[in-house]
């Protein structure tokens, strides 16, 4: 809508010119960046962001969800949802959605979905809802079974203590999958996110950790033997790339929020389930930033480096003018007082999710 269009319906309509303020900006925005503003509002009975769910293996999972519709009808959508998890949409004022999912064995672990309102031309959406699902054993898991690490919202990890092979299997003549080293290629210790654990025939004890390699999303299983004693955390990192937000939790309640940049369409940041790998001060380059996080998440399109993909980081910028967006080669870029921020409040092994 035109500015003299919206002065001259003001004296009809003045109990909603604050209402056509907030939706012409926004369009204006969408034009020319076409970064939708986060304005649109959830109403009840919409979860908390980061609201933890517990689901045994073959119960269901129901969760509601609801958004204004200020400006003409709204939509809803989900992304990382699991295999048979089905979020269905109604568009009309409000709108409202109702996710179900019933997990299966092989679900077994956290799971993390990002649920989005916004209006049907894109100009306004919703804050990001991030919900956390741990799918945990029908049964208590037997001596030969795979525990699950971190479904407890309290995820561990732990350094390499001696070179070794990460396994299809939790067997010494499983087939090898990657090697990983003592130290990654920037030099620091190298660390891996626990995700499973179980004790092999000989009643040796084995980890089943998230590897920094390609396919992203990838895991391995590692004897404990060859990883130190185990760390944890409690925070969680999640990155969403269609409104360019990153938005840490700290016992799933959100504790740090802001705006970023991701990677080019044709750079594109990768999605799927990472941690911090490494973090590292002291740039001499300010296109960096005072802090940049190491991720194990791997370029599939950058490739020109060991072990096949560039490494995802999560970095400061020297060009804040040109946050949030499509800007980077793949890395994740925020202001440097907010990578600061980020800095005291997200520790090593923090587990990623980027969708």
């Amino acid at each position: 809508m035109r500015d003299g269009s919206r002065r001259s319906l003001a004296p009809l309509v003045a109990a909603f010119a604050t209402l056509f303020v907030i939706v012409s900006s926004a369009e204006a925005r969408r034009d020319a960046t076409g970064i939708p503003t986060l304005s649109l509002s959830w109403r009840a009975p919409t979860p908390a962001d980061g609201q933890t769910y517990t689901v045994a293996v073959g119960s269901k999972l129901a969760v509601r969800f609801a958004v204004g519709s200020e400006g003409g009808a709204a939509r809803i959508w989900a992304s990382g949802l699991p295999a048979r998890a089905v979020l269905g949409t109604i568009s009309r004022r409000p709108a409202t959605a109702l996710l179900n999912w019933t997990p299966s064995k092989g679900q077994i672990g956290t799971h993390v979905l990002v649920v989005v309102g916004g209006s049907q031309n894109g100009a306004i959406a919703t804050q990001p809802r991030s919900i956390f699902v741990q799918v945990v054993p029908a049964t208590p898991p037997g001596i030969a079974d795979e525990r699950p690490i971190g479904t407890d919202g309290v995820y561990r990890w732990a350094y390499i203590y001696t070179p070794t092979a990460a396994r299809v299997r939790p067997s010494m003549s499983a087939r090898v999958i990657t090697r990983l080293k003592l130290y990654t290629l920037d030099s620091t210790v190298n660390l891996v996110l626990l995700v499973g654990q179980k004790l092999d025939g000989r009643g040796r004890l084995w980890y089943r950790v998230r590897l920094p390699i390609l396919p992203n999303s990838s895991t391995g299983w590692v004897r404990a033997d060859d990883l130190t004693t185990t760390r944890s955390v409690s925070t969680y990192l999640v990155i969403y790339r269609k409104l360019f937000t990153a938005t840490l939790y700290r016992r799933g309640r959100p504790v740090f929020r802001t705006r970023v940049g991701v990677g080019k369409p044709y750079w594109p940041t990768p999605t799927g389930d990472f941690y911090i790998r490494e973090v590292l001060t002291g740039y001499h380059d300010p296109f960096y930033g005072p802090v940049s996080f190491g991720t194990s998440g791997r370029s599939s399109i950058l490739t020109d480096w060991e072990g096949g993909g560039g490494v995802v980081g999560i970095h400061g910028t020297n060009a804040p003018g040109i946050l949030p967006g499509r800007v980077s080669h793949g890395c994740v870029r925020m202001k440097n007082g907010a990578v600061l921020r980020l800095f005291r409040l997200m520790p090593l092994g923090t587990p990623v999710a980027i969708r």
